[in-house]
């Protein structure tokens, strides 16, 4: 497996390249714009830049990593040689049914089909395609050339040879692939949404303010970031889309997303990605600032 192609040039999809390239892995990024790929590919420069400052890697380390992403606005084009196709578009259900339709047929039939969903079935998404056996689940964590955790997630028909494959794939990146079935929100976020949710309810209902609830979780629960913070680097919208899937899922009320989190979101305030959330960033990008909504 030489050749990976990588769907989406944002902040999941451009970290997912740098990994693969870093690892010596030709790299094809794929995004409908141009203006997405020089977006991604600056991300990429950026923290490669970062990485020679800390002497993490060298100068040609940096070089050889961006010589080995070609990118490409055009799908067909982009994976015409790829052994894997890893999807990292919107979390939403309709563009990637959309998208691993045109993959299957622009695929040779032996290229594994992989997608970096957070919550969306990959059984449902498997359906779609003629190859189901072939479609995978792996969900890497945010910022991901940093992030041990790679969720490997089998489809309802997703072959035993295919999870294998991946599983050993993802330690060759210096991952920790850890396998687990196709539920909604799989493990991260079944276990994770529901405590940001419970979070914002918290909020919502007076009983702490924004820092006091992230200090809180930090001091006493040894979290690195306090839910707040984390729900505002992760994108509001993001979290309501997460608790959507698993609310439509499991048709239970604990995982219905908080009323506040949907005003915000209908607001468009989605966190550092916009400018404001739980914190204030238009000065920078840190959580030092409590939203003006929220300061007491």
């Amino acid at each position: 497996m030489k050749n990976i192609a990588v769907i989406g040039a944002g902040t999941m999809g451009n970290g997912i390249a740098h990994t693969f390239a870093q690892s010596g892995f030709k790299v094809q990024l794929i995004d409908i714009s141009e203006a997405s790929l020089k977006r991604g590919m600056d991300t990429i420069t950026k923290n490669l830049d970062r990485m020679v400052a800390k002497e993490r890697i060298s100068e040609a380390d940096k070089q050889t990593t961006l010589d080995n992403i070609t990118t490409y606005t055009n799908l067909s084009a982009g994976v015409k040689q790829a052994n894997l196709v890893v999807e990292a578009a919107t979390e939403n259900l309709e563009l990637k049914l959309k998208i691993f339709k045109q993959l299957d047929e622009a695929c040779g039939e032996d290229t594994i089909l992989a997608s970096n969903t957070s919550s969306i079935s990959i059984t449902q998404i498997g359906a779609v395609t003629s190859r189901p056996d072939r479609v995978i689940g792996m969900h890497f964590m945010n910022p991901v050339p940093i992030m041990k955790l790679v969720e490997i997630i089998r489809g309802y028909t997703t072959s035993d040879e295919v999870t294998q494959t991946i599983m050993e794939l993802s330690k060759t990146l210096g991952k920790v692939p850890t396998e687990v079935n196709d539920y909604p929100g799989f493990v991260a976020n079944r276990i994770l949404m529901p405590m940001i949710n419970e979070a914002i309810e918290t909020l919502y209902n007076g009983v702490a303010g924004v820092s006091e609830i992230d200090t809180v979780m930090k001091l006493g629960m040894a979290h690195p970031m306090g839910p707040m913070q984390l729900a505002d680097f992760i994108g509001l919208d993001v979290c309501l889309s997460i608790l959507n899937v698993m609310y439509d899922g499991f048709k239970n009320p604990k995982y219905a997303p908080c009323p506040l989190l949907v005003n915000m979101v209908r607001a468009g305030k989605l966190g550092v990605k916009s400018g404001e959330g739980f914190y204030d960033y238009s000065e920078n990008r840190k959580a030092e600032k409590v939203s003006k909504q929220f300061a007491k």
